[in-house]
């Protein structure tokens, strides 16, 4: 088929390595243009476009897609479909009417659950048990378009929003793929979503990633979860904005308070919680490197019976 490819981040160019390898024509991709990233903020071109320079695809990078020259240069492709996969730019109902077939989107959650820019991390901090790919046909709204193809696996008890990402990401292209041939044969079939069953993944905000120790512990490690890779999720400990990177639930009830440490061991730091306990296993202080319990405990004389804290946000910083 001959298909225009909008996308930005590695999510999208895991799904446009797919298509071209089912020997798909990419006539044509779209991706953000550079912006400033990392601690440098140096200009950066997106997951997309490094992949389409290396299989020599052609390539724009246009700040809007409502000017009447990007849409007179899109019609001119005579494309079958175009495939959006986290492009990051919002699709004119006059772009949606281009191809031939309309425009497809890999959105990575099982719509209409959990519509909007953060899926996976949302999927994760209610403590979803299942999430997965919708090839959804797009329309004027905001993830509302009719359900094409669905396929879900499971969220494990240890997943990050790192490694849901990278599974949902193969799933993504898998399921795509699996899109097209059904759309070739006239199999695809289109179901309305149900209104009563959607709900909205709002963008994460930083602060959401700062610890409650009133929680329990199963919802803290799932805040844990979900700010990994970014932003980390973050306590107040001596004045420092420590950052905790990885832990696991204790059944049972803790003798101290919420956000008391019971107890400082090989196994890690164990924090009382709202209920329940958490024993913390990776760390990092401001300007360090990710460090197992163990580790940080050798520079850093933890007692049981001190505390993390709510971070102070007038006075702290953090990364």
């Amino acid at each position: 088929m001959r298909i225009i490819f909008a996308g930005t981040p590695v999510f999208a160019a895991t799904a446009l390595d797919a298509l071209l390898n089912a020997g798909h024509e990419i006539i044509l991709v779209l991706t953000q243009p550079d912006r400033p990233a990392g601690r440098g903020m140096k200009t950066a071109a997106s997951a997309v476009k490094l992949f389409a320079q290396q299989q020599d695809l052609a390539l724009l990078q246009p700040l809007t897609l409502k000017s009447a020259e990007i849409q007179t240069q899109l019609l001119a492709l005579a494309a079958d479909v175009m495939i959006v996969a986290a492009y990051g730019l919002i699709l004119p109902e006059t772009v949606l009417k281009i191809p031939r077939l309309g425009c497809l989107n890999i959105h990575a959650s099982l719509l209409p659950r959990w519509r909007g820019a953060a899926p996976i991390q949302r999927a994760i901090l209610a403590g979803d048990h299942e999430t997965g790919i919708t090839i959804m046909q797009m329309d004027a709204g905001l993830d509302t378009g009719a359900i094409l193809l669905k396929r879900s696996i499971a969220i494990t008890p240890d997943d990050t929003t790192q490694s849901l990402h990278d599974k949902l990401g193969l799933l993504g292209a898998q399921s795509v793929v699996e899109a097209l041939v059904l759309l070739q044969q006239g199999k695809l079939v289109s179901t309305v979503q149900d209104e009563t069953l959607a709900c909205y993944a709002a963008k994460i905000k930083k602060t959401e990633a700062e610890i409650d120790w009133q929680q329990s512990a199963e919802q803290i490690d799932r805040v844990v979860r979900t700010f990994n890779p970014n932003p980390g999720a973050y306590t107040y400990f001596r004045d420092i904005i420590l950052k905790i990177w990885q832990a696991k639930v204790v059944a049972g009830r803790a003798a101290g308070k919420p956000g008391e440490i019971i107890s400082v061991d090989r196994e890690g730091i164990t924090v009382a919680c709202g209920s329940n306990m958490l024993q913390v296993e990776i760390v990092q202080k401001p300007g360090g490197k990710k460090l197992s319990s163990t580790d940080f405990l050798t520079g850093n004389n933890l007692q049981p019976g001190e505390n993390f804290s709510v971070v102070k946000h007038s006075t702290s910083k953090h990364d």
